[in-house]
């Protein structure tokens, strides 16, 4: 039997493009729907806005109801508005953007019947998404990007203490190419913002690398211009 879906007046709705980073992979968080239409479907995080809660409220309360995440320091990105971008009518969407460290998160749990399930997916596989996710994810993407040149944005999403090859493994996955190594760990050391430990990697099967940690205080204080990390 066919579900006919309600149709909407123009409303307004939320998007989250959430990145984190994990077994050296870029990830996005993703939501399983639960309900038409694309029942089924890996999606963004989004639903509709309440007629009476702010658009910062409505994102925080979305997040958490179809992903169990909340507190995240999430920041407005782009509007998206094209008439025909959801079946059942028209509906703006308000997208938003986060980076965090995966592990330090609590285990994703919808807390609403909307999400079947919430999880990290990575970026590179994506394949199909409904509505316009694919352009909505991409618009994120992009900005990830550019913020990559010209702030620390990249330590976000490591843990607190990692490796050089984890760091450069993650440059290349926003960057979408190889980078060289030798340039790379030269470059990335010589700003100073880096602070080496007097520790390794544990329980890995190969030989264990340095670990580092970034020092955000030095970067404000020395790190005026952008960080081109190009070569």
């Amino acid at each position: 039997m066919e579900t006919i879906l309600p149709k909407f007046d123009s409303v307004f709705s939320i998007d989250c493009v959430i990145f984190g980073f994990q077994a050296n992979e870029l990830k996005i968080l993703l939501i399983e729907r639960n309900e038409e239409p694309f029942k089924g479907w890996r999606a963004l995080p989004g639903y509709i806005v309440k007629k009476d809660e702010s658009i910062d409220d409505a994102a925080e309360r979305i997040l958490y109801e179809l992903t169990g995440l909340r507190d995240l320091h999430m920041e407005q990105f782009h509007t998206f508005g094209d008439v025909d971008r959801h079946p059942q009518g028209r509906v703006i969407t308000i997208a938003y953007y986060a980076l965090i460290r995966i592990d330090v998160q609590k285990e994703l749990k919808p807390v609403t019947n909307i999400a079947k399930s919430a999880f990290w997916y990575p970026v590179n596989e994506l394949g199909k998404l409904p509505f316009d996710h694919a352009k909505v994810f991409e618009t994120g993407f992009q900005k990830l990007r550019r913020r990559l040149g010209y702030q620390p944005i990249a330590f976000e999403l490591l843990p607190e203490k990692f490796t050089l090859t984890q760091l450069q493994t993650l440059y290349e996955a926003i960057l979408n190419k190889k980078l060289d190594k030798r340039n790379f760990r030269k470059k990335m050391l010589s700003y100073g913002f880096l602070k080496e430990l007097d520790e390794k990697q544990k329980g890995v099967s190969y030989r264990a690398a340095k670990l580092y940690r970034f020092d955000r205080r030095k970067y404000n204080k020395i790190f005026q211009n952008e960080l081109s990390i190009n070569g």
